[in-house]
């Protein structure tokens, strides 16, 4: 791609190329297998031709087409196309002049420029002037196309940009309020915190504005955050991974709301230790994160909490970035004896035995209230082999 001060020079199209390459053949063709089927080398000769008279049309498609015609510039596009057709009369009759020794005397009368061969080139002429114009339009939608594609592009980067800063502010308000909480109770870690709440500002200021980022600095974001949390609460916490990492670059910022919501949850829990499970796994093509925790909240509650800013973001984040490419799933089990209860739990067991085949952690979760949720990005990853650390 070229540029002419600031605006775009596109080069030519996939599309725009085939049309030219069949623009070249089909003249030669038509009269080679008309005219004179047994002589091959004056399908060469007529071959060379016409692809030493393609810069004009290509010419006449780009500059002269989209300059007059599309501009309603009738007349001086119709002067100006007569002068076009004289000019490759001109030339015609000059090449026919030049390749006509190296042909047999058969096909010598084709290359001569009598009444009937002028009749068969003017044919010619404008079937290939009128294909050129045909051309020319097709490029004229392509470049809409692109234009409109370009656009939507841009849109979605402004977009993705517009959530992402309303998800910094509003995890950093809760890591705040972690920290004040721990400064008022006067406890020991508190310095520990604050030096992770710095390791996350960095990563806020410096990593979190760029298109994509190791998985591995993710992580590390994650694990601070975690950290700070297992200092405020008492709970079981557990973040594990499975899986190669190294080398993955990922979208920043599209694990925290869950495990942010996690936390929610779990810590609004009064009759019971909470536990949040966290697990992130790699795969070929393929990257999970499941994020689990107990809640003393009946379904109906859980349901309005789901309808948080962060949730809602980081849904939004998701739409935009893999509209194809994502599944997320959020299920609600409930501990009881109501009917409805029973029928969710059930519901709710076929779904969690996909996600989690392990027997021990699938009975830790229907034997209390949890809430669960997995996120699976397909067909995302992306190696960078040449990453410095």
């Amino acid at each position: 791609m070229e540029y002419d001060n600031d605006r775009i020079v596109k080069g030519i199209y996939k599309k725009e190329l085939l049309c030219w390459l069949l623009f070249a053949l089909i003249h030669p063709l038509a009269d080679s297998l008309g005219v004179f089927p047994a002589h091959y080398l004056t399908w060469i000769v007529l071959l060379l031709i016409n692809l030493l008279l393609l810069p004009l049309y290509m010419s006449y498609s780009r500059l002269v087409v989209p300059r007059f015609l599309f501009n309603k510039k009738i007349p001086v596009f119709a002067f100006v196309t007569v002068l076009f057709v004289l000019l490759l009369h001109l030339m015609t009759y000059l090449l026919f002049n030049l390749f006509k020794p190296l042909v047999n005397s058969n096909p010598q009368n084709y290359f001569s420029y009598s009444s009937s061969g002028f009749a068969r080139e003017s044919f010619w002429i404008i079937v290939n002037t009128l294909l050129s114009v045909s051309i020319a339009y097709l490029r004229v939608k392509l470049d809409e196309k692109d234009i409109v594609e370009g656009l939507q592009k841009e849109n979605t980067f402004y977009k993705i940009r517009y959530f992402r800063t309303q998800l910094n502010p509003h995890f950093l308000f809760n890591t705040l309020n972690s920290i004040y909480s721990l400064s008022l109770n006067k406890m020991e870690k508190t310095p520990e915190v604050v030096i992770r709440l710095a390791d996350i500002m960095r990563f806020l200021i410096y990593e979190c504005n760029e298109d994509k980022i190791p998985l591995d600095k993710e992580i590390e974001f994650i694990r601070n955050y975690i950290e700070i949390e297992k200092i405020r609460y008492d709970a079981d916490i557990q973040f594990t991974i499975e899986g190669e990492t190294e080398g993955i670059m990922i979208e920043p910022f599209l694990f925290i709301a869950f495990i942010e919501n996690g936390f929610k949850h779990a810590i609004d829990n009064s009759f019971a230790k909470p536990f949040i499970y966290i697990k992130l796994i790699v795969s070929e093509g393929q990257i999970a994160i499941n994020v689990i925790n107990n809640t003393s909240l009946e379904l109906e509650n859980q349901a309005k909490k789901m309808q948080g800013k962060g949730l809602s973001n980081s849904k939004n984040v998701l739409e935009l970035l893999y509209p194809d490419a994502y599944e997320l799933d959020i299920i609600q089990t409930e501990k009881g004896d109501r009917a409805e209860s029973k029928s969710r739990l059930k519901n709710a067991h076929e779904r969690l035995q996909r996600l989690y085949p392990d027997t021990h952690t699938l009975d830790v979760i229907l034997s209390n209230n949890t809430f669960t949720v997995s996120l699976i990005l397909t067909n995302t990853i992306d190696k960078l082999h040449h990453y410095r650390r």
